[in-house]
Parts: C-alpha cells; structure tokens; sequence
C-alpha cells in the first residue's frame, strides 16, 4: 500500500516536472521566434518548474540549492568573457575575413577546413566559446549551408576527443564526483 502510493506521488511530480519541461519549450522556442535573448526565459522557467515541482513535493528547496554546481557557474561566466574580449579585440573580424578568402578559393576545401579547425579548437578551449566564436563569424560572414553545416559538426563531435573539450562533459565529472564516481582520462 505505502509503496504504490509513493509510486502515485512520484508519477505526479514526475508529470509536473515533464510539464514544465514542455512549458520551457515552448517558451524557448516563441522567445527564439521573436529573437529574444534566451538566458533570461530559461532561467526563469527553470526556477518556477523547480519550485513547482518542490513545493508540490513537500521538499526543502534548499536540496536543490545545495546540489547546484555552484563551482562551474565562474567557469561558464568565464567562457563568455573569453568570447566578448575575443570580439573585441577584432579577431571575429579576422576571422570572417580568413573564412572569406579561403572560400573564395574552395568551398570544398573549407568545408573540410573549417570542420576540422573547430573540431580542435573545442579542445583546445572548450565547445562553447569556440561554438559562439563559430557562430559569430557564420552570422557576420554570411556563408553557405555547407560550411554552417561542417563548421556545426565541428562544435558537435570535436569535444569528444578530450574531457574538457565539451561544457556538458565537465557538468557530468562534477556531478560524478560529487557522487564519489571517479572517471579517468
């Protein structure tokens, strides 16, 4: 009896937490829609769907305070500083330029290029500042399809070549190790 009601209870929190889910969703998509900057939405809705789901839950919302990886959040701060003084100091600029060239010579030629170049960057600085860093030039540089969609592989699959190469790895040793798991190189 005590069990399936603990089953009951956890499927509604569990339904107030996939509704939120969806709720975050459609609000992403409508602010990306209407060219919204998205930090502000999804911290928003992150917040009311924790308390929600907390107070639903009868919990202490300090569990969930607790368990934030409060020690990752200077490291992402930090990313994007990394990207607005890389902006600043002209080598998005740069860059646009140097994709430029290099198309006007092969499109072939910098599709390959420009996977390969961003691939390895992810590792060298992780995938979010080089994915925003790629982003900026693609959108300054107006490019084809096919070089967005090499230079996006890049950002996808050149972080799995190190650790530290993507944010979400990061995210996962913290989490690992705050459990005691420990994951090697």
């Amino acid at each position: 009896m005590k069990q399936t009601f603990l089953c009951q209870r956890f499927r509604r929190e569990a339904k107030l937490l996939y509704g939120g889910i969806a709720v975050t969703a459609i609000i992403l998509l409508t602010s990306s829609a209407l060219d919204v900057q998205l930090g502000l939405p999804t911290a928003i809705t992150g917040i009311l769907t924790s308390a929600i789901v907390t107070i639903r839950a009868k919990k202490n919302p300090w569990i969930i305070v607790k368990d934030v990886s409060w020690s990752v959040l200077p490291l992402v701060a930090g990313l994007f500083v990394i990207v607005e003084a890389l902006n600043k100091t002209g080598l998005i600029q740069m860059l646009t330029t140097t994709l430029h060239q290099s198309l006007e010579k092969s499109v072939t030629g910098t599709v390959w290029s420009s996977s390969f170049i961003v691939a390895f960057v992810c590792n060298l600085m992780n995938n979010l500042p080089a994915g925003l860093i790629a982003g900026n030039i693609v959108q300054a540089g107006h490019v084809p399809e096919i070089v967005k969609s090499s230079i996006l592989i890049g950002v996808d699959l050149g972080p799995n070549l190190s650790i530290t190469g993507s944010l979400a790895t990061i995210l996962w040793l913290v989490a690992l190790r705050r459990e005691g798991i420990t994951v090697s190189a």
